[in-house]
């Protein structure tokens, strides 16, 4: 997709604050040093737009952004993050599941996840979350490129034994993998709008 437009409109903590459900949603979630806001910033080739930190845990709020007046992106607060005080992580758990089980919206979700490491019990728990919902997802591996092309292929394989096939390799510093995950984001909009159309 070629971004024309993108544009933050909103943060909120609750369904009240949302933007109105109008337009479809790609929600990016993953644990807080995994580098969401990087790879939304990456796949819109907008720089600053999502914030990102070198302290992991600061997106603490629900960031809804606009790409081209046709859908949204959501930047969901990271989890795991231990160092974060456990008042605002107890008030992560709600905000997230309630977005993610309620907001009709929602077309697709991003899990995000790290290339280079095996998989992580709060991703394993997020996917079987996920799954049993039946919230259509994907598992994007980012930092891709600080693996070799062999060690690559490897990690990939192996995570693929288990989250299955829809594991995408990212590179938010170069790029490689865009077009496949918004192949992927393109696919889940029509599916999305297909049932609306019909109305």
């Amino acid at each position: 997709m070629k971004v024309v437009a993108a544009t933050f409109v909103k943060s909120a903590t609750e369904a009240a604050h949302y933007p109105p459900p109008s337009l479809p949603e790609v929600a990016f979630l993953g644990r807080s040093n995994v580098g969401k806001s990087s790879l939304i910033n990456s796949l819109l080739g907008v720089h600053g737009l999502a914030r990102t930190s070198n302290t992991p845990g600061r997106t603490q709020l629900i960031n809804f952004f606009e790409i081209n007046g046709e859908l949204r992106f959501v930047d969901l607060p990271g989890y795991g993050y231990a160092r974060v005080p456990q008042a605002v992580r107890e008030q992560w758990r709600p905000m997230i599941e309630g977005y993610l089980r309620h907001r009709a919206a929602l077309a697709l979700c991003v899990l995000i996840v790290d290339a280079r490491l095996e998989p992580q019990s709060l991703d394993l728990v997020m996917q079987d979350w996920l799954t049993a919902t039946a919230r259509r997802f994907c598992v994007v591996a980012t930092k891709s490129d600080k693996l070799s092309r062999s060690r690559l292929a490897a990690r990939l394989t192996a995570l693929r034994r288990v989250y299955g096939d829809r594991v995408l390799p990212y590179s938010s510093l170069t790029r490689a993998g865009a077009e496949l995950v918004w192949e992927t984001i393109r696919s889940a909009l029509v599916d999305w709008a297909a049932p609306r159309a019909r109305a």
